[in-house]
């Protein structure tokens, strides 16, 4: 706008035009001086005497008339006022004009919104959502970071509670190394929910975070634990304890831990850590686990885990006699079964025939007698199972308990035994037929080189005792080999197919309860295998036994939460697992618009109605769970326990 100098160049002119008038109006009229000094009545001082009138007497000549000596110019401010209101009003009318034809133009396609909403942004993330918001506050509930926290201060800018949240969440939603976690975070919303920068989860912090945590990881345990009974009401009546074992790779020469032992379905030649894990039927919820070497015998665990257990139901007001334990069959002997009856502790396991007492209780009873007794439970058949009851007589250190048996057979087990000894001698014979195909050749022309190459054959197979092959001459001089089914062996072999030992010191459960129990121990193996594939808690990047103890507490809080998240949605009708439920949340993200200004802008992505109704559903049931509850007493045995199982009269009893 040009208004003011324009305004300034106008006056100056009209002053200078005004002043040449006055200057060239005597001449062009002929006005005399003194006539002009007549009239004015005024005598200048010094003025010539011959001199006409000069124009510039004019100036100093006073108006006879009250007013402004110059009527062209405002007599007042308020003109100024009404010029400023004037000149305003014109640059507003400028501006509404602009702002009409630009949202004409905007109106018209000629400039899009989307055009002006991306000169108004300076980047725009997507970050993911998924199920994030249920974890977190599932964990919230579990007062993990509190606790970690509390067990585990640090003045540092991140406190370790944050740290452990951010692995525990990991190791459920996409479990990466520790050096791919800052990645992961920077991806997620987790940054903001936590208010730290991604970047502050290098591998550096979290194994500081590991060394911190990993003297109180017992304690850290137990007070998590707390807070789940507390709010989740966990029923402990029925109890699984396991042991499984962790495949190791790499060195660890300096480790108490890592070892090489026996344990089923891992290679012998690798080293291993065994976890030893108890987990309440009810949703199958771990409660208390322990590492232990890969050398560790299986029985050598179950009296540290009873201790332990023992506390744990104490702790808890829990009593003893209330409660029982279920194990598999390489979790008792003698020592075991006296050891449960002095802590007042129920158990039921599985029984290997160590002794020939025990295996003469599988084979007493000719197979035929079984089918009169299947194995039913109020909910209906079992299945193909069927169990004669027994008592069972153990001793150890001069003391002698007799607790109740079960000989089971199942006909499931019976058929995918017989089905796997027909692969072996399948496998077997098909070796046996390569021996005889190299009769002939170098090492193969003698009589005593074939059988021992055929004896090799049947030492490695593990159906070898079930043949025999035997090489011989023929009247020709031909070395031949043949074999034959071993029939009497088989036979003995069959008799065990299908059929086991249960025993337990609850004289009060049925058979059809017995196995129903026993069966049910599948919870935890299940459990294992989640913690194996699901939240791979192996391989283990780490190499010293105290981050090792530390990775597992992770892992165990990890399998926490996902089994009590699994139990609550089952209780509410959701047929979901935990996998199931992250997986139908996962593509949910988070679009992170930041403008020039340096607001944000936070818009999640479009849901489905599955989503929203999923959503809906675990709002409520974690809602559910906010206030701890109070935890009566256990029930007494007459509310929860089936009556007092009576023989019928022709039941054998061993």
């Amino acid at each position: 706008m040009r208004t003011t100098p324009r305004t300034q160049r106008s006056q100056a002119m009209i002053w200078f035009c005004w002043f040449v008038v006055l200057l060239v109006l005597p001449w062009v009229y002929g006005v005399p001086l003194a006539r002009l000094e007549g009239i004015a009545g005024y005598a200048p001082r010094s003025a010539p005497p011959s001199a006409d009138a000069s124009a510039v007497a004019l100036v100093v000549v006073p108006d006879p008339q009250p007013g402004a000596r110059w009527p062209w110019l405002a007599h007042s401010r308020w003109r100024k006022w009404a010029l400023a209101r004037y000149q305003a009003a014109q640059r507003a009318y400028r501006r509404a004009v602009w702002a009409a034809r630009g949202a004409r133009c905007l109106l018209a396609g000629a400039v899009t919104m989307a055009a002006v909403v991306d000169l108004l942004t300076r980047a725009q993330l997507r970050r993911n959502l998924g199920a994030l918001p249920v974890l977190y506050q599932l964990l919230d509930i579990l007062q993990v970071r509190q606790i970690i926290n509390r067990h585990c201060p640090s003045a540092a800018e991140i406190d370790q509670g944050a740290v452990v949240i951010v692995l525990v969440l990991n190791r459920l939603l996409a479990p990466r190394p520790l050096y791919k976690v800052a990645d992961w975070v920077g991806q997620t919303v987790l940054h903001t929910m936590l208010g730290v920068p991604a970047a502050k989860f290098n591998d550096d912090r979290l194994g500081r975070t590991l060394d911190a945590i990993a003297p109180q990881a017992r304690a850290i345990w137990l007070d998590i634990v707390d807070q789940a009974l507390l709010h989740f009401d966990v029923d402990l009546r029925f109890l699984f304890y396991d042991l499984t074992a962790l495949v190791m790779q790499g060195e660890f020469a300096a480790s108490d831990l890592v070892d090489y032992g026996f344990a089923h379905n891992t290679p012998s030649d690798k080293q291993k850590i065994k976890v030893g894990a108890t987990a309440a039927a009810d949703g199958n919820v771990p409660l208390a686990y322990d590492s232990l070497s890969g050398r560790t015998a299986d029985l050598a665990t179950v009296q540290q885990n009873m201790e332990r257990l023992c506390r744990l139901l104490e702790r808890h007001g829990c009593p003893l006699h209330e409660v029982l334990v279920i194990g598999d069959r390489g979790t008792m002997n003698d020592e075991l079964a006296v050891a449960y009856d002095r802590k007042q502790l129920k158990y039921l396991a599985g029984l290997q025939p160590q002794q020939k007492a025990h295996r003469d209780l599988l084979l007493a009873v000719p197979e035929a007698q079984f089918y009169a007794h299947p194995l039913t439970t109020a909910e209906g058949a079992q299945g193909d199972y069927f169990g004669l009851p027994c008592c069972i007589t153990f001793t150890h250190a001069g003391k002698t308990v007799m607790h109740r048996g079960l000989v089971v057979l199942s006909g499931p087990m019976r058929h995918a035994v017989r089905q796997g000894r027909a692969r072996q001698l399948h496998e077997l014979r098909e070796a046996l037929t390569a021996v005889r195909a190299k009769i002939g050749q170098k090492r193969y022309r003698s009589v005593q080189e074939v059988q021992a190459r055929a004896a090799t054959c049947l030492r490695r197979s593990p159906v070898g005792h079930l043949l025999i092959a035997t090489a011989y001459q023929t009247e020709s001089g031909q070395v031949e080999l043949g074999w034959q089914i071993d029939g009497l062996a088989l036979f003995h072999a069959m008799q065990h197919d299908g059929r086991y030992l249960l025993v337990t010191n609850d004289w009060q459960l049925a058979p059809a309860r017995m196995l129903a129990l026993y069966r049910s121990k599948d919870g935890l193996e299940k459990r294992f295998e989640v913690a194996k594939q699901d939240l791979h808690v192996r391989p283990l990047y780490v190499h010293s036994d105290q981050r090792i103890q530390a990775m597992l507490l992770l892992n165990m809080l990890a399998l926490l939460a996902y089994s009590l998240l699994e139990r609550q949605a089952r209780r509410r009708g959701l047929a979901l697992t935990t996998r199931r439920i992250i997986e139908q949340l996962e593509n949910l993200t988070i679009i992170e618009t930041q403008c020039w200004d340096g607001s944000l802008v936070r818009r999640l992505t479009p849901v489905d109605a599955e989503q929203a109704e999923l959503l809906a559903a675990l709002a409520q049931l974690l809602a559910s769970v906010l206030l701890p509850r109070y935890r009566p007493a256990l029930p007494s045995t007459a509310a929860w326990a089936m009556p007092e199982y009576q023989p019928p009269p022709d039941e054998p009893l061993a």
